[in-house]
């Protein structure tokens, strides 16, 4: 076949990428040999390439696993690397499994730091121990290169022990644990916009598994020390914490992990309690109580569950999960004389002069967090010199931590507004348009004490006698 015939045969089923995805992995692999493959290759490349990463973040295992089957024939070495990367700590063992294959194949040696658990072959760096993609396996099944700090936790020998700590029967305990969002299940689904475009899937738990989880993270999980960099949902903590210790730097770097929630799978949790000394039978079921089963329209179950972005429990969990990474990201900026400090899935450095190498330092940073478990969204990171206006978690660090004064403007001239032309004049569309304002006021408070309790006052008078 001549490249013009199958360029051809390309265009028809490039008409609709998603559905024909496999149609086409199958015809280029048919074509391989063709001298202008290269060709072929790079336009229906740029035709799938979304698709396929949209395949890639799939909740069905199914959909990843074929994505990353068709990445080494739908692109060359350098983009499919760049995904392959991404696939390796999949939670789905057989698509985990997959990315390492397509890793040997295109002989990446450089996916992650060395594995000092093992005696490296350097002459084959593919094997258990050289730059290779096994890492460190986060947290699975209580492995770990240290064992973590000791607490005194609630002495917990079984399934009942757990059902009777959060305050429910065995019964309900195996309610709770039902995959998916239908009646009788623990969760409910709902989309929630999200700022850069696009919405969010959430699964909240229902009222009585929240108050079990609650019980949980009061009893057990907040008696386990943080990492002092992480600051998200931590005591005496926040973003303006998190924001202070970057004030003056010269450079600010901002990375942000991708589907930082889905990334802490049922294993990762499980293994985490395990870590602090449950037996399996205990660590399973609060993995259980904690993570959740998506179901798929076919009526497959997607395993494994993963941290609910609206669950109580998630954001400690994950905390805790990040204790190693944020050691290891500690001890780096040491190294390199810089600031670490994370909220959730920003990571935030900052460094009082120019670094002498910075890509460097940059390509740690992304090596360190794909080792342990998470990967790197690429297209958010950020690096702000002096010069320009240095953000961290929405607050400016230049020389104080201060809320960018076009928010502040903003905010000031809808009090002016709402003054002289009512409450309903300015809600655009919010549904609770008075709690949004005392929100904003309180927010405000916290980075800007005066200012904050000046406008509280003032969104009091003008919203008394409203809703």
């Amino acid at each position: 076949m001549a490249l013009a015939e199958l360029l051809l045969d390309l265009k028809e089923l490039l008409q609709k990428p998603d559905e024909n995805a496999d149609a086409i992995v199958k015809l280029l692999e048919q074509h391989a040999d063709l001298a202008e493959f290269e060709v072929a290759r790079a336009v229906a490349g740029r035709a799938v390439e979304v698709g396929v990463e949209r395949r890639l973040k799939n909740v069905d295992p199914k959909e990843r696993l074929a994505a990353v089957r068709s990445l080494s024939g739908l692109f060359p070495r350098a983009p499919a690397a760049r995904l392959l990367r991404k696939m390796v700590k999949d939670p789905s063992r057989s698509v985990s499994a997959a990315a390492r294959a397509g890793v040997r194949r295109l002989k990446l040696a450089d996916v992650a730091l060395p594995d000092s658990r093992w005696t490296p072959d350097r002459e084959s760096p593919l094997v258990p121990g050289g730059w290779n993609p096994s890492g460190w396996w986060a947290g699975l099944f209580g492995r770990s290169s240290k064992p973590p700090p000791k607490v005194s936790l609630p002495k917990l020998s079984s399934r009942a022990d757990v059902a009777k700590l959060v305050g429910v029967t065995e019964e309900e305990l195996t309610a709770f644990m039902r995959p998916g969002s239908a009646s009788g299940s623990g969760y409910v689904e709902f989309d929630v916009p999200k700022r850069s475009g696009g919405t969010r899937r959430i699964a909240a738990p229902r009222a009585k598994l929240r108050t079990a989880q609650r019980a949980l993270l009061d009893q057990v999980l907040s008696k386990i020390p943080l990492h002092g960099a992480a600051h998200g949902f931590a005591i005496d903590r926040s973003v303006v914490t998190n924001a202070q210790l970057h004030v003056g730097a010269s450079i600010v770097v901002k990375v942000d992990l991708e589907e930082f929630f889905p990334s802490v799978h049922y294993r990762r949790v499980r293994g985490l309690f395990e870590a602090y000394g449950y037996n399996t039978e205990v660590a399973s079921t609060l993995a259980g109580l904690t993570t959740w089963r998506a179901k798929l329209p076919d009526g497959r179950v997607a395993w494994p569950g993963c941290l609910p972005q609206g669950a109580p429990t998630s954001p400690a969990i994950a905390n805790i999960v990040c204790r190693r990474l944020d050691a290891r990201l500690t001890a780096l900026c040491a190294r390199f004389g810089a600031t670490y400090t994370r909220y959730a899935d920003d990571l935030a450095f900052s460094f009082q002069k120019q670094p002498e190498r910075l890509g460097r330092f940059l390509w740690w940073v992304n090596s360190i967090c794909q080792q342990e478990g998470f990967s790197e969204n690429d297209g958010k990171r950020r690096v702000m010199r002096s010069g320009g206006r240095r953000m961290v978690t929405g607050l400016v660090v230049n020389q104080k931590v201060s809320i960018p004064r076009e928010d502040r403007r903003r905010f000031k001239a809808i009090l002016h507004n709402v003054k002289k032309h009512g409450l309903e004049s300015q809600a655009r569309g919010r549904e609770d348009f008075k709690s949004w304002l005392e929100g904003y006021a309180s927010w405000v408070r916290m980075v800007h004490p005066e200012l904050g309790a000046k406008w509280q006052r003032e969104v009091k008078a003008l919203t008394r006698g409203q809703g």
